[in-house]
């Protein structure tokens, strides 16, 4: 056991890697699935090696480059609106200082601080350091948790070609008449892999998170074999 005088802030806190899991994990998650029901929909519709070769490239090349340029957009839109609520703060900071900091008090004073101790709160880090107490404290952002759009678009890029390139390899290597089950299964066990990576690294229970990718992952690839045997075509 650590030291009783031990600090908390001197143990991992997984929050802080909220902004990149989050994209290479949505980034995995859609390179795996999403390749992978696109070769079972051409694969049910034209089991042909070529067909399917040509459609998992493809899917994999404008996925990846899909997944990175969204989520740089994205995340540069989310970006954008902080930076300017904090451009608002610096206006606001300096045209009436005295009722930002008494606003910030009230802000204390909802959390459980008496009126005393909240307004003496407000203004000891008002004097320290205005902008950063109201950025943090009125607008609920921190440098843990800023946008990131470059760190989101590489995390999530990477992430879906790795991923992408799971089920194409092993359609590739898959004998042509079972191209399908093949697939499936190595799909199914990426993503369930997937999900334990996923919620290890972000301190979460392994269960609920390895259910949800297995079902909607497999969701996914019923649907697009169903439609692609449906209707005879790539899909």
């Amino acid at each position: 056991m650590p030291p009783f005088y031990e600090s908390a802030h001197e143990r991992p806190h997984y929050i802080n890697r909220a902004g990149w899991l989050r994209a290479a994990v949505l980034g995995a998650n859609d390179g795996v699935v999403s390749v992978s029901s696109l070769i079972v929909g051409v694969a049910a519709a034209d089991p042909s090696p070529r067909a399917i070769l040509l459609a998992g490239a493809a899917g994999l090349a404008a996925g990846a480059m899909s997944m990175a340029a969204g989520e740089y957009v994205s995340v540069s839109s989310q970006s954008d609106v902080e930076k300017a609520d904090i451009a608002r703060e610096k206006v606001a900071l300096t045209e009436m200082p005295q009722e930002e900091e008494a606003e910030l008090a009230s802000i204390y004073q909802s959390r459980g601080l008496s009126r005393e101790t909240a307004q003496l709160v407000a203004r000891e880090l008002s004097q320290k350091d205005a902008l950063a107490a109201h950025v943090r404290d009125e607008l609920g952002l921190s440098e843990v948790h800023a946008a990131n759009p470059l760190q989101a678009a590489f995390a999530s890029g990477v992430t879906f070609t790795v991923a992408a390139a799971v089920p194409l390899v092993a359609a590739v290597l898959a004998p042509a008449t079972a191209i399908i089950p093949v697939v499936v299964a190595v799909t199914l066990a990426g993503l369930a892999g997937l999900g334990a990576l996923g919620a290890v690294a972000g301190g979460a229970p392994l269960l609920p998170a390895t259910a949800r990718v297995l079902f909607w992952g497999a969701a996914a690839m019923a649907i697009t074999a169903g439609v692609g045997r449906l209707f005879g075509v790539a899909v």
